[in-house]
């Protein structure tokens, strides 16, 4: 998996110069990257990736917009505040991922990287070259400091995610060996690769668990310059960064200095785009998408807007069901209120026919389920008859559809059949289980964009007698409700790679349900869902990878656990008429940090708003 978490972990390659000489593992040779299945495509000669221009010039400043919140810690790892914008420029980890595969890695701290055909451990050896910004090198004790560092005082994912690594090894000043203590995951030595590196030094006097507005040391392509406390951040290019030149950087992080401004929501944010305030935004509402970037500026041509199509997985975005609470513990609950969900109606009326509805947690990927299941999907779900929906077996899931028209009666009355079934029916209007208790529940939101989603949702379901409320908190609250899985219903992501494992875990796994910050959000704790998932950890080609990973899909989707919203094949870009940008785009990413600014369209943009009296310069 590609793993993001507010921050892109990932680094480089080796590039034409052979590979220094050092003693190797009996029978091994050090390789310059490694694929999850497979060979990776870029070879030990190759000097950029295929999405990049290797002579895109450096200079200027980006500007770009955060739509709401706030940030006061320089800390990304921990639990604690909220990071601020733009944080992964200060850190490098040992090997990092290109937009243009499903799942390979190059070396960027690590020069290379060795293990055995069963991958029970890794060796990584560290550049030489590799500094921190103060000068210092990047050593083998800062590698694993870092990994026993995020596990015991960083975010509750890192526990898990590194769970497997049962020893860490300093082989001599520039070669580190982690052993794992299962053989079938052989996604682990990839998982290490985007370790990130922290500075031992830098944080033996500091409190590594504490929020901070010190600018930390750091070892990327750039440094934080300034800040507004919670309110903006610019970060300025490091001058002598150490991999510049590496082939996995040429071509990228060409801006001068990159800044950060903080607004209150998302329409004063656009507003202040449009304005000329920032210059590049991805635009995620379909209603400002199709109305609100029209204006004098965007006539003049001087501010863009473009879909760039991608292929990444899509995931699955829903209202997610807290299967904690007693109310949505029966999966006939969770069905029954999906027939209140409207998709049609909202997809024609709010979003302007734009969206595509999500029917798998791997949409827009071969790794989707569709129709009934294969032969070799059934060789995977027939022992875990008994333990999963029945419908896995015999039907193709489809959400509930409607006409479109706003009238739901039909599904209604699906609707009060399920609840019907599950012990619930209506008494004066309001839908009571056979104590007396009635149904009611709050869906926790942290846009006002999505109330309009949320509004006519809660309405439907006041038509079968349930009371719901819909509550917009702030950013701070949002995710500390959501560490302490303290909501009923909230509208969430499960974002996918096109190499799912160990983070599946972290998703769906028993151990996660309730570890505090974890991403079950749903609370699932299912020994079936458990099996799939460890299956697809020790998948050992891509065929049985997608097999597994589409047996797993169907059983989350029949078991209800969210309500399926809808998807977008489009990177949908705003921006200032001031950017370069390569000639390619990548399968699986937008790439921005190898776009540019061009001095040329930067001046006559700056000479043209001069003609209108605005004075900026770009």
């Amino acid at each position: 998996m590609r793993f993001k978490l507010g921050l892109v972990l990932t680094a480089l390659i080796l590039g034409a110069s052979a590979l220094p000489v050092f003693a190797q593992s009996p029978g091994l040779a050090p390789m310059h990257g490694v694929a999850m299945h497979g060979d990776p495509k870029y070879g030990p000669d190759f000097k950029n990736f295929d999405y990049v221009n290797p002579s895109a010039p450096k200079g200027g400043v980006i500007r770009q917009g955060v739509d709401r919140g706030t940030f006061n810690t320089f800390n990304p790892y921990t639990l604690k505040g909220d990071p601020a914008a733009g944080l992964a420029f200060l850190y490098e980890s040992l090997m990092t991922s290109p937009q243009d595969e499903a799942f390979s890695e190059y070396g960027l701290i690590a020069e290379s990287i060795e293990m055995p055909e069963d991958r029970s451990w890794v060796i990584f050896t560290l550049r030489p070259d590799a500094r921190w910004h103060d000068g210092k090198p990047i050593t083998v004790e800062d590698v694993i400091w870092s990994l026993e560092t995020l596990r015991k005082k960083g975010r509750p994912f890192y526990r898990y995610y590194y769970k497997d690594v049962v020893k860490s090894e300093r082989l001599n000043s520039r070669r580190v060996k982690f052993t794992f203590s299962e053989t079938e995951n052989r996604e682990l030595p990839l998982i290490m690769g985007q370790l990130p590196v922290l500075p031992k030094h830098y944080w033996k006097t500091r409190d590594f668990s504490a929020t901070t507005l010190v600018p930390p040391l750091g070892s990327g392509p750039y440094k934080i310059e300034s800040f507004v406390d919670g309110r903006s951040i610019t970060y300025e290019r490091v001058q002598d960064y150490w991999g510049r030149s590496l082939p996995v950087n040429v071509g990228r992080y060409n801006a001068d200095k990159i800044q950060y401004e903080y607004y209150r929501d998302a329409t004063v944010s656009l507003e202040a785009f449009k304005s000329g305030e920032y210059d590049f935004r991805l635009e995620n509402t379909s209603k400002v998408w199709a109305t609100g970037y029209d204006s004098p500026a965007f006539r003049r041509g001087l501010y863009k807007t473009m879909e760039i199509r991608h292929e990444s997985p899509t995931g699955m975005q829903g209202f997610v069901f807290n299967t904690r609470k007693q109310i949505f513990r029966d999966p006939r609950v969770r069905q029954a209120l999906s027939y209140a969900f409207d998709f049609e109606w909202t997809n024609e009326n709010l979003f302007y026919g734009q969206y595509t509805r999500t029917v798998s947690f791997f949409s827009n990927s071969e790794l989707a389920s569709s129709k009934i299941p294969s032969k070799k999907e059934l060789e995977i779900l027939n022992p875990l008859k008994g333990q999963v929906p029945p419908e896995v077996f015999t039907k193709n899931y489809l959400p509930p559809s409607t006409d479109g028209t706003g009238r739901i009666r039909k599904q209604l009355r699906q609707a009060r059949g399920l609840l019907k079934q599950a012990g619930w029916s209506v008494k004066n209007g309001k839908l009571l289980n056979v104590k007396g208790v009635p149904f009611r529940f709050e869906i926790l939101l942290i846009s006002p964009a999505f109330e309009r989603i949320a509004l006519p949702f809660a309405r439907n379901l006041k038509r079968l007698g349930i009371e719901v409320s819909v509550r917009t908190v702030d950013t701070a609250q949002y995710r500390r409700r959501l560490d302490g899985f303290d909501f009923d219903m909230v509208v969430s992501t499960f974002g996918q790679s096109l190499s799912p494992g160990n983070e599946q875990r972290a998703f769906w796994g028993s151990d996660a349900a309730a570890r505090q910050g974890s991403r079950n959000l749903v609370g699932i704790k299912n020994p079936a869902i458990d099996k799939l998932v460890d299956l697809i950890i020790s998948a050992p080609d891509r065929q049985s990878l997608i097999t597994r990973t589409r047996a797993l899909d169907r059983v989350l989707l029949w078991n209800h656990f969210v309500i399926p919203q809808w998807h977008l094949r489009n990177f949908r870009v705003a921006y200032w008429d001031k950017f370069g940008r390569p000639a390619k785009t990548p399968k699986y990413g937008l790439a921005f940090d190898s776009w540019w600014v061009d001095e040329d369209k930067s001046a006559n943009l700056s000479s043209k708003l001069a003609g209108s009296g605005n004075e900026k310069k770009y």
